[in-house]
């Protein structure tokens, strides 16, 4: 007699809940998501130490921001821009608070024209830790929260990997 409450609950379950859409506005992570969050971190941080080359798009002969940025979705199959200025169009806008690893932060001197890209490692109490190409260290790994360059300039983030 107590299977049938079982088998009844079970079943208004599946009757009123057929897709699991609604999980995701209840703050539920898709695995599959955080997994290639957590690859495309770990590809970014094995570049960490290659040379800085304007217009460099391969670790052999170095890497500019966006170039670098774009070689790290490539090697996930993912199309990405190897242009910053058009990285910055692609995806979805979100707050800088709700950046995750894997999306990218944009850069401005003067808070219009981007100039630069990092992609999101860590974004937690201690600020935004990114991975990024720069002009004078190459790829390195930097809180750019903490930083007196590079936070002043932070315009905007954007998440790639939901819209895919």
């Amino acid at each position: 007699m107590k299977k049938i409450p079982l088998i009844i609950a079970l079943f208004s379950v599946v009757l009123f809940f057929p897709s699991c859409e609604f999980l995701k506005d209840s703050g539920h992570v898709d695995k599959s998501n955080a997994a290639l969050r957590n690859n495309l971190v770990k590809k970014g941080k094995k570049q960490v130490g290659t040379k800085y080359k304007y217009a460099g798009k391969q670790p052999r002969t170095g890497f500019d921001c966006s170039g670098f940025t774009s070689y790290v979705y490539k090697e996930h199959e993912l199309s990405l821009s190897p242009s910053s200025k058009t990285q910055g169009k692609q995806g979805a806008k979100i707050p800088l608070k709700q950046a995750q690893p894997g999306d990218l932060v944009f850069f401005s001197r003067n808070r219009r024209t981007i100039f630069h890209v990092a992609m999101v490692v860590s974004n937690n109490s201690e600020g935004i830790t990114v991975v990024h190409s720069t002009s004078s260290k190459g790829v390195i790994i930097q809180n750019i929260s903490k930083s007196k360059y590079w936070k002043p300039k932070i315009l905007f983030a954007r998440d790639i990997i939901s819209s895919l």
